[in-house]
């Protein structure tokens, strides 16, 4: 992200700006994206660079002691390498707000994943856990301080509306743990995400986004900050 990015105030994404993504779902060719390339970066890219960048600055306050990277935009360019579907761009732009500075998706906590298009979704959390944080992440969920807390704010964050997710939930408890136990849910998770509620038709548009979204990510980061310290 730019300074000159990060320095501009979010004032809403243009109301034809979803129009560029179902015409890109139609024509889905590199010639069409190349000339509409510029178009891309003015509707989505620019704005949603200074979305994120007002957001993080915001949620510093609610990560006071666990320091957020500069937010950071996903490429357009899909990855078709070991994928049957050959279709070279994604319809969404996404971007994320680490707590770790330079850290991939997968490597730490997230304090707002963002992605709009043709499809809309937002949330926090960590969606796939590596194997040595697996451990760590059943370790303190099984353990009665950690896994009672990391229960109470999943509880809270649930009866505020959001949902719990990950890449992969299990059918059953792990191996090794009894299916009676009381963190048993917990504990099928192999990456906890916070899903916030669905965005209310037509706020992407309108400058109040982005306080929806801190208001959001604010009550998810319990959650995150539980991540930060105990799994990532």
């Amino acid at each position: 992200m730019t300074a000159k990015a990060a320095a501009e105030r979010f004032t809403g994404f243009a109301k034809d700006a979803p129009r560029f993504f179902h015409e890109l779902a139609a024509e889905m060719s590199r010639d069409w994206f190349a000339a509409h390339k510029a178009e891309y970066e003015a509707l989505w890219v620019r704005p949603m660079e200074a979305l994120l960048g007002e957001v993080a600055a915001r949620l510093k306050p609610a990560y006071r002691g666990i320091p957020l990277a500069e937010p950071k935009l996903f490429r357009i360019y899909r990855d078709v390498r070991f994928s049957a579907d050959k279709t070279p761009y994604k319809t969404h732009v996404a971007g994320h707000i680490s707590t770790a500075a330079g850290a991939k998706p997968t490597e730490g906590a997230t304090a707002l994943y963002l992605h709009l298009g043709l499809d809309e979704y937002s949330g926090a959390g960590h969606y796939i856990f590596d194997s040595e944080q697996l451990t760590r992440w059943r370790k303190a969920v099984v353990a009665d301080k950690t896994g009672k807390e990391i229960a109470k704010l999943c509880a809270a964050a649930t009866e505020a509306g959001m949902g719990l997710d990950a890449h992969e939930v299990l059918a059953r408890a792990p191996r090794g743990v009894d299916a009676d136990h009381p963190r048993a849910e917990l504990l099928r998770h192999k990456g906890l995400v916070v899903g916030f509620p669905a965005i209310p038709k037509g706020l992407i548009h309108k400058p109040g986004f982005a306080d929806w979204l801190v208001e959001q990510a604010t009550a998810a980061a319990p959650i995150v900050k539980w991540l930060a310290r105990n799994v990532a």
